[in-house]
């Protein structure tokens, strides 16, 4: 299931977001009701980030 939490849950419920993320799935933080941000877990971002770096590089040859 989705996550959609208030920014301020990442300071006063910082061990339930970090559970969640560690299962490897995202939590979506609002800011006055409207998206603000994404917590990644770090396994997640970098297999997001390795998979853009590696089309980047097939495309500059």
């Amino acid at each position: 299931m989705i996550q959609i939490r208030p920014v301020s849950d990442l300071r006063n419920k910082f061990p339930e977001i970090e559970a969640i993320v560690k299962e490897g799935q995202p939590v979506y933080l609002t800011k006055n009701g409207y998206g603000a941000m994404v917590v990644l877990s770090l396994e997640e971002y970098a297999s997001l980030i390795d998979n853009v770096e590696i089309k980047l590089d097939e495309a500059d040859r």
